[in-house]
């Protein structure tokens, strides 16, 4: 979504919205160190290969509207939440269900080229999917509805700003948004709960499901302010990058013949995050400085 909050020439309007001056901290004292330290959480692969199959939705969810874990992964495979997943005709739907969500999504658990970063999060334009890597870990996936053709989502590197559990788009005062967090001030972009359709709808934002954004909510960090015109300290970096072929039938249908075929390597995340990599740890840095 477009707008969706205050449009403002300055900083200042913003203020009051989710603007809190952080207290103090200590700055880091060795980062490697940290970043040694990390545990890998725990986490169930498939007991089968991953594949999947085309089913009729209110046939599939007649025998399996009370396994939530199945129904969480249905969702992200389709791009969707519950809502307008019992909307649409037919879904595809993992044959094994025994896996944790990271395993059905094209992100890799771990990016070397990520470690010395301590938060971060991409958005994947091509598979409408996003992830947050902490030190090159990933620790949170899900699924996405980016920008429409006609208001295509912004890419390239971002921060994280300000924030709000609740606020109501400027666009359209009737479109209320959960847990939104700002990542562009003067075009009113951010990620925030919205409902899923699955394919890119919104007028430039990137809508989540509530329990993926109510997770980005409390982890990512909001923007440390100076004054009221002033930035001390940027927020977590968010990378959006690729683009998307409207023309085409949904991307995720090829998992039917190839269940890697939207698979996003180290190799190609390490190619997107570098051109930016100097300008995240400069604010990194900033941070820790704090």
């Amino acid at each position: 979504m477009k707008k969706i909050l205050l449009l403002c020439t300055g900083l200042a309007a913003l203020l009051f919205v989710a603007c809190k001056q952080e207290n103090e901290k200590p700055a880091i004292e060795n980062e490697k160190t940290i970043i040694g330290t990390i545990e890998s959480p725990v986490r169930h692969e498939p007991t089968e290969k991953v594949t999947y199959q085309m089913v009729n939705t209110k046939e599939w969810l007649a025998k399996n509207k009370t396994d939530e874990a199945y129904l969480k992964l249905v969702y992200a495979a389709n791009r969707t939440d519950a809502a307008n997943l019992k909307k649409m005709d037919s879904v595809i739907v993992p044959k094994d269900k025994s896996g944790d969500i990271e395993f059905y999504l094209p992100f890799p658990l771990e990016v070397k080229a990520l470690q010395d970063i301590h938060k971060i999060i991409l958005f994947s334009y091509p598979t409408q999917t996003f992830v947050a890597y902490d030190k090159g870990r990933l620790v949170y996936t899900g699924p996405t509805n980016m920008g429409r053709e006609k208001d295509p989502t912004p890419t390239g590197l971002f921060f994280t700003n300000w924030k709000a559990e609740e606020t109501t788009s400027t666009f359209n005062d009737e479109w209320i948004l959960k847990w939104n967090f700002n990542i562009e001030n003067k075009l009113g972009v951010g990620f925030h709960q919205y409902t899923l359709p699955g394919y890119p709808a919104s007028h430039s934002c990137l809508r989540l499901q509530e329990k993926d954004a109510r997770y980005l909510y409390d982890w990512a960090d909001e923007w440390v302010l100076e004054d009221n015109e002033t930035v001390k300290v940027k927020g977590t970096p968010v990378i959006v990058f690729g683009s998307y072929d409207f023309k085409a039938p949904k991307p995720w249908l090829k998992l039917l013949d190839d269940p890697k075929a939207l698979n996003i390597s180290e190799e190609e995340i390490a190619r997107v995050v570098k051109p930016f990599k100097d300008s995240i740890m400069i604010e990194q840095k900033k941070r820790a400085d704090l």
